[in-house]
């Protein structure tokens, strides 16, 4: 009697990697099987992925409890191409994308009022699991971001972390369209943030080192440009009337702390620029005006697909340069350089 054979299941090829297998350790590309999606998970074929400077969180292990090796990432953007079980509002071949927020337990005093942006359990991409520095990745649906089918990969993926810290912050700020807000940095986060405050109709002054910034700030839609090495910038946001709202975009404590006494009654400093330096205030520079500092972080996945509206009807968009995969470290390097124009975007 003839023996009858089953074919086994096609299996897919592996795919590549840019991993970190230690706090502080070089990029690796490397290959690793195709990941499969659990219950109420997505797998979704990464197109591109942001470079993001608090990528350093997990390539040098800042962030504590980071699980080794890990794939950094979170300005994800892609096409879901299977979904795991009980997942019914996400299809097959839909664009979507992930940013900082990763998902939250659904279960803390925060999450139970929904603010799911401050879940004392937050997860997120690239810490929490892996990120997008890979061909394929898989995430939770409580993640997932809608991308309009207007904007390209590379240019929403710099939109789920930059675009979404720029756009939340300055719509929470309390600055009304007429006012004077001032953004402190042309940099990564910076010249969104411009682009954003002049579509919200702010008076927006640039913050910036050096006369060299000024014709692009202004391109970008800036009224005033202050040049911060040439001139106190407080003193000229006060000649300006003060500045409601101050953006301090660059990671330099001692650049925010300088920028104080150039808000106006009520001004707030609002703080987006990491790092892990103080801010310098003294009791009466908040006393006088009524003046107020507030950090801010980036948003849930409803306010991503906010912003990308927003961008798509507005016309923001980030200045990018693109890196192959297998070029992340150079990628990374670039980034932590300073000297990028202004995004970083991995493609694959």
């Amino acid at each position: 009697m003839a023996t009858m054979r089953v074919a086994a299941a096609p299996e897919l090829a592996p795919m590549k990697v840019a991993q970190i297998s230690k706090p502080g350790g070089d990029f690796e590309i490397v290959e690793r099987e195709i990941p499969k999606p659990g219950a109420g998970q997505v797998r979704i074929k990464v197109q591109a992925c942001g470079v993001c400077h608090s990528d350093v969180l997990t390539k040098e292990g800042y962030w504590p409890g980071i699980e080794y090796p890990r794939v950094p990432g979170h300005e994800v953007a892609g096409l879901i191409d299977e979904v795991g079980a009980g997942v019914s509002a996400w299809k097959e071949g839909q664009r979507v994308g992930v940013g900082w927020h990763g998902g939250q337990d659904n279960t803390c005093r925060e999450c139970r009022r929904g603010d799911f942006r401050n879940c004392r359990n937050v997860k997120i991409c690239g810490i929490s699991y892996d990120g997008g520095y890979q061909q394929y990745m898989v995430a939770p649906v409580e993640a997932l971001v809608m991308i309009p089918e207007s904007l390209s990969d590379t240019d929403a993926a710099p939109l789920l972390c930059a675009g979404i810290t720029t756009y939340n912050a300055l719509r929470h700020s309390g600055a009304l369209p007429g006012d004077l807000v001032a953004v402190q940095g042309i940099g990564g986060l910076g010249h969104l943030g411009i682009q954003f405050a002049t579509k919200f109709g702010y008076k927006v002054a640039a913050i910036g080192r050096g006369s060299e910034n000024e014709s692009l700030a202004k391109k970008l839609g800036a009224s005033v440009y202050i040049d911060s090495q040439a001139t106190n910038a407080a003193n000229e946001l006060q000649k300006l009337g003060g500045a409601q709202v101050v953006l301090a975009t660059a990671p330099n404590s001692k650049a925010m702390s300088e920028l104080i006494d150039g808000l106006g009654p009520n001004g707030k400093l609002m703080v987006i620029g990491a790092t892990f330096d103080a801010i310098e205030v003294t009791p009466v520079q908040l006393i006088s005006g009524s003046r107020t500092i507030q950090g801010w972080a980036a948003g849930t996945p409803a306010d991503s697909e906010d912003t990308l509206r927003f961008a798509e009807l507005a016309g923001v968009r980030p200045m990018i340069e693109t890196y192959p995969l297998e070029k992340a470290a150079e990628a990374y390097a670039r980034m932590m350089s300073g000297k990028a124009q202004f995004r970083v975007v991995l493609t694959m």
